[in-house]
């Protein structure tokens, strides 16, 4: 499954209408001349208009819908075309295990992400990882996997593809703590007292990022942080208690290594996904980007401050599920998920998002050394039950 660096590579991206998605075919019309990237199969949720056009454009093999009732209806669009169109789980299944794919981009959002990527696993294909709540829920099973299969696994979460690449300045024993860098999102500097009433278009107001409505929201609650926490904590092997989130507001410095020699090795670029993507699409070799580099001097300075833990308290929900570990982390998420899907339609208020978490974390059964299925029960429940609270 590793290829050499002039191969064509062939991906299936998962999740190619959300914001990660469209980015990548981006970056792949950006490599054309350079660098040979064939987009064998892309997905969607529902949103079939954008994914015609995709599939027009690039021609996949597959073009998956969840939604099965828009499923057929793609199918009558794309009729004059050779795509073909597959519907539901089921459908997203073939998507990531398209036989001819080399790598699968998992950017589906949520927890919809692990099964699909689960199976790409198992099938060897390397996996160009953007959906994180794939490792919060399932991070031993999913590195179990990986190495299992031998296939790659490359970050494309800006910090963690940051980590990765400052993890090149030295050895893994050598590392002494992460630095997990975070924006702050549009409410850095808010007390509880401001939170209490602000709006899901306030909340979406992010102040550097383009990101798709959850990742957005998680964002503000700093609960995304906390997801990436736990994601780091899975694909470099380390300890919870040796990753220091970092609020860094210019969002310039996308995460930082320190090794024991107290030297801290740091990626920088302006705020783009573009960046993690192309990386993860032509490692290990950098090639040119059209995107803006960053100017020193326009910038001017760069600011850092400790995260207010207090007023968002689900970056320490994360940890304390992460620290619990079995299946408390997907009893994390599945609280959160539904929360932010009733904030986002206007039924709870934005400080209730981290107290349905808590609550479901308070009163969930743990089971300590889950299998693939608790974890899609236990998900499962604590949905059917955070739908009521």
């Amino acid at each position: 499954m590793n290829k050499t660096p002039n191969e064509r590579l062939r991906v299936s991206i998962l999740g190619s209408t959300g914001s990660i998605g469209t980015q990548a075919l981006l970056v792949a019309d950006d490599l054309k001349g350079i660098k040979e990237i064939e987009i064998t199969a892309v997905s969607a949720g529902s949103n079939i208009d954008l994914l015609e056009r995709q599939a027009r454009k690039y021609r996949p093999k597959i073009a998956a819908v969840h939604d099965e009732t828009r499923a057929k209806e793609l199918k009558l669009r794309l009729a004059d075309t050779d795509v073909r169109v597959a519907a539901g789980d089921e459908g997203l299944i073939e998507a990531a295990t398209e036989s001819s794919a080399d790598m699968v981009l998992s950017s589906i959002v949520g927890f919809a992400g692990l099964v699909p990527t689960m199976h790409a696993i198992e099938q060897g294909k390397d996996i160009a990882l953007a959906n994180k709540e794939t490792l919060v829920t399932a991070g031993g099973l999913f590195m179990d996997a990986i190495k299992r299969c031998g296939v790659r696994l490359l970050p494309v979460d800006s910090e963690h593809s940051a980590i990765f690449q400052s993890l090149h300045g030295g050895k893994r024993s050598e590392v002494k703590k992460i630095l997990l860098t975070a924006s702050g999102g549009p409410f850095f500097g808010k007390t509880a007292e401001e939170l209490k009433n602000v709006t899901k278009d306030d909340a979406l107001k992010h102040p550097n990022w383009t990101m798709g409505a959850k990742i957005t929201i998680d964002s503000a609650t700093l609960m995304n942080k906390g997801l990436e926490v736990l994601e780091a904590k899975w694909l470099f092997g380390t300890e919870i208690d040796d990753i220091e989130v970092v609020v860094h507001r210019e969002s310039i410095i996308h995460s930082m290594v320190e090794f024991r020699d107290k030297s801290i090795i740091a990626q920088l670029s302006l705020p783009s996904m573009k960046h993690p993507i192309q990386y993860a699409f032509t490692y290990p070799e950098r090639l040119p980007s059209p995107d803006s580099e960053v100017s020193f001097s326009d910038l001017g300075k760069m600011t850092f401050f400790k995260p207010d833990r207090k007023t968002f308290r689900c970056l320490d929900l994360a940890v304390r599920a992460g620290k619990t570990g079995g299946t408390m982390p997907t009893v994390m998420n599945a609280a959160n998920e539904v929360a932010v899907r009733k904030f986002l339609r206007g039924g709870i208020g934005f400080l209730e998002i981290a107290e349905i978490v808590e609550k479901a974390m308070d009163s969930a059964a743990l089971i300590e050394n889950p299998s693939i299925e608790d974890i899609i029960e236990t998900d499962r429940e604590v949905r059917e039950i955070c739908q009521r609270y």
